[in-house]
């Protein structure tokens, strides 16, 4: 019996996007302000109420965490066409930090609009897709997180995000796969002998 061939996250998300119907989304479905924002910019502080939801036109944003002892880890990455905000209801105080990691053009809309029922059916399920696929990657994340060695973790990163691994810093990528930039040295190296 053979088994069926298994898809990245990225081709499962591309495919998810087809079989939504709507081949190309675009920012209309968001009815947000578009924003430039520079790179750098924090759009969301740990502690502000979490109301906004960010749709990533151009450019590329990130979502993290400080712990304790000042240590930052990145929960996830939103290069173009992604979307990012943090899961906290509208008006609870946010867990993330949300900052643009190179100059990005973002369309900023309320989480409560994002709720509305009396959508458009296609604006409804192309939202329902969106959220399922991010359900999709941050699932797969967490169970790697909990049981895959680093060299898969960083395999399944190329996979999700092969377009943002030449524009981010080693340490964001380490700090995304849970591991030190030394770690994640290693593991490249691992990774090339593997080719």
């Amino acid at each position: 019996m053979s088994e069926a061939p298994r898809k990245s996250p990225r081709e499962f998300l591309e495919l998810q996007d087809r079989q939504s119907g709507i081949e190309h989304p675009d920012h209309r479905a968001w009815r947000g302000t578009e924003i430039k924002v520079p790179k750098g910019t924090i759009l969301q502080q740990n502690g502000e109420t979490a109301s906004k939801v960010y749709y990533v036109k151009k450019g590329l944003l990130r979502s993290y965490l400080i712990d304790r002892k000042g240590k930052e880890h990145i929960f996830m990455f939103a290069s173009e066409g992604w979307t990012i905000a943090d899961s906290s209801p509208p008006d609870a105080p946010a867990e993330m930090f949300i900052d643009a990691v190179e100059p990005s053009l973002v369309e900023v809309s309320d989480k409560l609009f994002q709720l509305e029922a009396d959508l458009p059916e296609e604006l409804r399920k192309l939202r329902l897709t969106k959220l399922l696929n991010r359900i999709y990657v941050l699932q797969k994340r967490v169970i790697m997180l909990m049981s895959a060695p680093a060299i898969e973790r960083y395999e399944h990163f190329l996979e999700t995000y092969p377009e943002i691994v030449p524009r981010v810093p080693q340490r964001m990528i380490a700090s995304y796969l849970g591991i030190t930039p030394e770690a994640l040295s290693k593991v490249k190296g691992e990774y090339a002998r593997r080719r």
